[in-house]
Order: C-alpha cells, then structure tokens, then sequence
C-alpha cells in the first residue's frame, strides 16, 4: 500500500467502528493506528471520538521511542501519557492515546498493518463477567474461527497504558512463541477486544465477526449452551 494510502484508510476504518448503531464505540471510547513502514504510525490522538473524526484527529509516533518506554525505569502509569509525547514526530501534534504503547506492541509484527482497540458491547457482556475470555477459547462458529484465527490471545484487567502494554506484551510474545504468528483478536477483561489486521479491512472485519461471536455466544444459553465444532472440521478452515 502506498504511504499516501495509509492515512485516508485508517480514517475510513476508524470511522467505520464508531458508528453508533454497531454499538462498538460511544463518546472517546476505542483507538486505532497504522503503520507507514518506516520505523512511525499513525495512532489517534487522546480523548477523541471515532465516528466524526479526520485526519487532525491522528498523530504520527515514532515505534522505537515508543516501545523505549516499557524499559525506561521513569516512566509510570501517572506519567505515561505524558511521556508518550516525547515520541511525536511532529512535537506540535495532539497528544497520542493513552493506549499507543500497545498499538507499538501489535505493531511490531510486519504482517500486521492496522490495529483496531473497541469496546463491543455484546463482548463486554461476556468479558465484564466472571467468565472473562474462557468462552472464547473454543469455537462453535466456523466463520468465527475463518475470521478471528483459531486461537484468541487475552489479558486479564490492567490500567490502560504503562500497565496494560506490559501485559499485552507478555501475552504476544506467548502467542508469537506458541503458534508462530501474531493472534487476529485479542481479549481484554473487563475492557475491550484488539483486532490485529493486515488490512484496514481486515482490523474491521475481525471487530465486527468477535461482536457477532458475542452475541451468539449469549444466544445459545437459551437453547443448552455452544455446541462447539469438532477438532476435524478445523482442517476445513482457513485459519
């Protein structure tokens, strides 16, 4: 994709997932980034909606700075924020979300060019309850598993920032190490979903397929509970 190309698409993306009758987003909920390829992102700017947004509402970082922040011993959950501007390209931008660490962190992987961070409201259901992302570690739904990969990465509830990144990148480095790629959805207790995608498209589709999975998920306790998908059938699907 052309750098010129990579702004207007996340802008597209990130508009699409505010929506407000898809319910993934309200106010200055959620986040999203992309990469230039260039050692920079894209990541939207702190405290602001999804839905109306433009391309000022989105500031350029540098990746390196921003992951040198998980190994500075002064940089804390109170001051995080604060010293994620240290990394903007342009000093004068709007200063970068809260959660750009972790976009940093899902970043790192070539593959992946386009992080979409929601709060589904169907998923919250689940993951706000005791069950936290157990229900979500098998699959009764085979397009779930075509488009959210077989496997979900989760964390349990962290501070958003400093404190989430370190756990996020505890569980990606896991990942990475156990099924040789990055995961396509990663779970949040008590928060929210990562969708990781090669494409803009790609990052909206996982969003909105894990919402669908949530709702179905809920759906099913009327009628016994999932009936979950037998280890053959997995040899059919792409994933």
């Amino acid at each position: 994709m052309l750098m010129k190309h990579i702004l207007p698409n996340l802008i597209r993306l990130t508009r699409e997932l505010g929506r407000e009758e898809r319910g993934l987003t309200i106010t200055g909920e959620g986040n999203t980034s992309a990469t230039l390829g260039d050692g920079t992102f894209w990541i939207k700017a702190s405290g602001l909606g999804l839905v109306n947004i433009t391309a000022r509402g989105f500031c350029r970082v540098q990746t390196d700075k921003v992951l040198a922040l998980l190994n500075d011993p002064r940089v804390t959950d109170a001051n995080a924020g604060a010293a994620m501007c240290r990394a903007l390209v342009n000093p004068q931008a709007p200063r970068p979300s809260i959660e750009t660490i972790l976009h940093a962190l899902c970043l790192t992987d070539p593959t992946i060019r386009f992080v979409a961070h929601t709060h589904p409201l169907g998923l919250l259901r689940v993951l706000c309850s005791r069950a936290g992302a157990k229900p979500f570690r098998r699959h009764f739904y085979p397009f779930a598993v075509v488009t959210c990969g077989r496997h979900i990465a989760a964390v349990g509830f962290h501070n958003p920032g400093l404190a989430l990144a370190l756990a996020v990148q505890k569980e990606l480095t896991r990942y990475r190490r156990v099924h040789g790629c990055s995961p396509r959805l990663l779970l949040m207790a008590n928060h929210g979903i990562v969708a990781l995608g090669r494409t803009a498209e790609e990052a909206l589709n996982i969003t909105l397929m894990a919402e669908k999975w949530a709702q179905l998920l809920e759906g099913t306790q009327r009628w016994g509970g999932p009936s979950f998908l037998p280890e053959h059938a997995f040899a059919h699907l792409n994933a």
